[in-house]
Order: structure tokens, then C-alpha cells, then sequence
């Protein structure tokens, strides 16, 4: 059996940079030819993926498995929380929903849920010499050290070396690293072997004395500073839904409705390197956007009743009659849009809620099933969006519950649908704007409209992981690093 060497990045918030930090050093690592797999053993997120095997884990496991060219795996991320509102969430374990808890139920079953921990890492230590782990939220919560299994039980049991992260943006980051230092259990404290201050935009310089003091308080060395990066990585979680700020200057708008429980918001993250992608809440005024996309939520039925309450569901109506504005429905989006959802207490409470009404479909909530399943589909719809695409193939991922039974024409195969004149689609399809086709023909679609051509100069970036691997070496003291894992510094790459 592999006997595999482990690094701990925790951070002093939620937010902090752990999860960009980890895929660095996945990527790194990887880069130096070895086998290498992040790993978190519980993660609360409203953005995940599905694995080859269906299994749904956090999308920044998955983000990091990428980095480390490894094949995402729900041991990577073996318990993943996601929040319904109501204070419950969503328990999966080992990428497959059990049921819906409160945080005091949950926090009944941790004992059981340790021994779900240890077995994931077992199992990636059969395949991975070096594991990359990332904790959660921030490390010092004293309230919660005896259930906290992201960070002090996975601390405790591992005995690893320990990345401190603390975020410079939100301001008080030398009082929340010395804090979080003095506030850590004193078994876990000698563990810190060292201290990164991330998203600086600045001369470092200018922090040197502050620098010094902190290091001298904690008796921690200072790794390095960070600065903001902006990279073409996917985002965590809703605190990442709260940075977004849509950007002045597109040539079209596309309205993201900002439901109370979206959910795979990275869906639309493609597009907002070509678009002025904004994310409208409930209570705001929609305007007069060049597409509307309804997202995917944690409840449909809770969700769809709000927005009709706050009147949300007029306006799109209303700009679907008198402008012919395309509409887009993922997931939840797409129940939404048809004609009713038939809800036998799976969702909120039994009974029949009127969807939009855009698309000729009726969805039923019957079992507690979920559909995890990574798909590739034909497009089949017409109009004058995916009728330039009919016929080639995209690629993404189904995470529901629900089944919608659509009448005539199907957007992807089996999947979907399209209302008459092809402008109100809907699908199941996560990641469907990474398809480049999809995404050229959509936005094609809105530009042409204006009588605007799109800026070639928007080109997506690349996958930002090299990019992320370059900023981590030139800023952060890779020897230190590199001696935290057993190994001999990369000459290259040492700055």
C-alpha cells in the first residue's frame, strides 16, 4: 500500500483563497510528474459536478482534480452539504444524496461520518503519492472543534503540515491570521508551519513591517502575498455570487435571475468574458436585458412561488410577448418554464404550482432520486439559436430531481425543449455554455440582433491553472513548501 505524504491549506474564512491555493499546488506537483489528488472531506456548496461514475461531488474538488490532471472522484470529496434554505441541507455522501438535515441532525451523525472520512482517504491513498488537503470555512470556529470535520478532525488524524490562508481584500487579515494561530487547539498549533496572505492588489512592500511583527507574534513564517488574480476558474460558492460585478462595456446583456437557492451559477461564468452578464435579485427591476436565463435552484417549487410573488415571472413574460427576448432555463430553470410541476411533498408541500408556461412540459416530483450522470447529446432543436448547431454534439452533466415530460420538439435528443419559435429553451444540461458551438450560436444569436459583431478579442481564457501555478511560484517561498512535502526544492522553479 502507498504510503502517501499529505499537505493541509485551511484558511481563516470562508473565501480565503484555500481552494485557488490547493489547485496551485495540485498543479505544481503534477507539473513535477507525480501522482497527486485533492481532497476535502466536507464541503458545503451550491456548485458541484458529476463524476464518469455519476457521483456528485463539490465543483472545487473537481476544479483541483483538473489541476493535478487527475480524474475527479467522489473520495476527493466525500461529504458535500448543500444548503435549501430553512437551515436545512442537502447530506451527500460518497456522491450520493441521503437525505435532507438540519444542522443539529447532521451534527448527530459525525461519528459515523468520520469512519466515511478515513475511508475515502484510504482509498486514494491505493493511487496518489502526494494529497493536497483543503478545509473549510475558517479553521478556528471554537464553537465547533469537536464536530469539525473539515479542519481539526482531518488535522488531527493526518498530523500534516498546515498553510495558513487569509484573505487581505476583506480587510483585518493580520488580526484574523494571529487569531485564528492562538485560537487553534494547542495539539493543532505546531502544525502551522506557515502563513500566505492572498488577493492583494499592491506593492507588497508596503506590508513588510506588518509582515515581520506577524511572524514574530505567531512564530510563523510568513510564506508570501498573494495578489488578486483573475483567472478562468470555475467559482465555489455563493460568497463568489456576492464578488460578481457585471462589466460595463459588453455589447448585450444577459440577465441571470439571482433565485434565493441557485445553484451552478459557474454555469454561466463562460460567458461573461463576451457578455454583460447580470445577476438580477427578486426584488430589483429585470430591465430590458438581450436574454434572460433562468438558473438551476435547490428547490424549485420554493423558488418558483417567490419569484411569482415578487412578480419576477411577469416581467419575463412580458418581455418573452412584446420584445420576442430569448429565455433560457437550466435545471430548475427548465421546470419553471413549462406549464406545471406536480410536487407530492418532495419539494415543499404537496400539490400542483403553474409554471410559466413558455414551454409545453409538465414536471413531477414523485421519489427522493436524484440523476447524476455526465451526458453527450445531438442537438435537435430549430430556431434560430441551435438550428446553426443542429446536429453536432455537446457535452455536460444532469444534476436534478424531478422528471419533465415535454410534448413536441426536444432541444438535445431525449433532453428538454424548445418552444415554436425557437427562442424559450429549455434543458437539463449543466455546462452547457463550455460547449463552444452552443455558446457561439447563442451568443451569435444576440449580437446580430443589435447589429453588433462580438469583440474577437474576448477569447476565453485558458484553463488558468498554469497561469495559477506561475503566480504561486514567483510569490510564495516554494522551498519552504517543497520541505513541507519531503521534497527537494524544483530548481526551476524556486524563485
Amino acid at each position: 500500500m502507498r504510503m502517501s505524504r499529505f499537505i493541509v491549506v485551511l484558511g481563516t474564512t470562508s473565501h480565503s483563497g484555500k481552494s485557488t491555493l490547493v489547485a496551485a499546488l495540485c498543479r505544481l506537483l503534477s507539473n513535477r510528474g507525480l501522482q497527486v489528488a485533492p481532497f476535502k472531506s466536507q464541503n458545503m456548496s451550491l456548485n458541484s459536478w458529476v463524476t464518469r461514475e455519476g457521483a456528485e461531488i463539490g465543483i472545487a474538488q473537481a476544479v483541483q482534480a483538473w489541476a493535478a490532471r487527475a480524474e475527479p472522484s467522489e473520495f476527493m470529496n466525500p461529504i458535500l452539504l448543500k444548503p435549501k434554505g430553512d437551515r436545512t441541507s442537502q447530506v451527500i455522501v460518497l456522491g450520493r444524496p441521503k437525505a435532507d438535515r438540519s444542522a443539529e441532525e447532521y451534527y448527530r451523525s459525525i461519528d459515523d461520518l468520520k469512519g466515511v472520512v478515513d475511508g475515502a482517504l484510504s482509498e486514494l491513498e491505493k493511487d496518489y503519492d502526494y494529497i493536497v488537503v483543503e478545509g473549510a470555512g475558517g479553521a478556528a470556529e471554537i464553537n465547533l472543534f469537536e464536530r469539525d470535520l473539515a479542519n481539526i478532525y482531518i488535522a488531527r488524524r493526518l498530523q500534516a503540515p498546515i498553510i495558513l490562508v487569509g484573505d487581505i481584500e476583506r480587510g483585518g487579515v493580520f488580526a484574523s491570521l494571529y487569531g485564528t494561530v492562538r485560537l487553534l487547539p494547542e495539539d493543532i498549533r505546531p502544525l502551522v508551519k506557515g502563513l500566505v496572505i492572498n488577493k492583494f492588489r499592491g506593492d507588497p512592500a508596503i506590508l513588510a513591517s506588518g509582515l515581520e511583527s506577524l511572524q514574530r507574534l505567531t512564530g510563523v513564517p510568513v510564506l508570501g502575498v498573494l495578489p488578486y488574480l483573475d483567472l478562468a476558474i470555475p467559482s465555489e460558492d455563493s460568497v463568489s455570487l456576492g464578488d460578481k460585478k457585471a462589466c460595463a462595456g459588453r455589447g448585450v446583456e444577459i440577465a441571470v435571475i439571482k433565485l434565493t437557492r441557485i445553484s451552478n451559477f459557474t454555469d454561466f461564468e463562460p460567458l461573461e468574458r463576451f457578455a454583460r452578464v447580470r445577476y438580477v435579485s427578486l426584488k430589483e427591476p429585470l430591465g430590458d436585458p438581450d436574454a434572460v436565463i433562468i438558473p438551476g435552484t435547490k428547490n424549485t417549487v420554493s423558488d418558483l412561488r417567490e419569484m411569482q410573488e415578487s412578480g419576477m415571472d411577469r416581467q419575463i413574460l412580458s418581455l418573452v410577448s412584446q420584445k420576442e427576448t430569448p429565455v433560457l432555463g437550466i435545471c430548475g430553470g427548465y421546470q419553471m418554464l413549462g406549464k406545471e410541476i406536480i410536487d407530492s411533498g418532495i419539494e415543499d408541500t404537496a400539490g400542483i404550482v403553474p409554471g410559466l408556461g413558455l414551454l409545453d412540459a409538465v414536471t413531477r416530483f414523485d421519489l427522493y432520486e436524484k440523476r447524476t450522470v455526465q451526458v453527450r447529446k445531438k442537438v435537435t432543436g430549430g430556431g434560430p439559436i441551435l438550428g446553426k448547431i443542429r446536429g453536432q454534439e455537446v457535452t455536460g452533466y444532469e444534476i436534478h430531481m424531478g422528471v419533465t415530460s415535454p410534448k413536441g420538439e426536444a432541444a438535445f435528443e431525449e433532453d428538454g425543449a424548445v418552444a415554436g419559435n425557437g427562442l424559450v429553451i429549455g434543458t437539463y444540461l449543466h455546462g452547457i455554455f463550455e460547449n463552444e458551438n452552443f455558446r457561439s450560436a447563442f451568443l451569435d444569436y444576440l449580437y446580430s440582433r443589435k447589429n453588433l459583431a462580438m469583440d474577437p478579442g474576448s477569447a476565453v481564457k485558458g484553463e488558468g491553472f498554469d497561469e495559477l501555478a506561475r503566480a504561486v511560484e514567483a510569490n510564495l517561498d516554494m522551498r519552504a513548501v517543497w520541505q513541507m512535502l519531503g521534497l527537494e526544492p524544483d530548481e526551476k522553479s524556486i524563485r
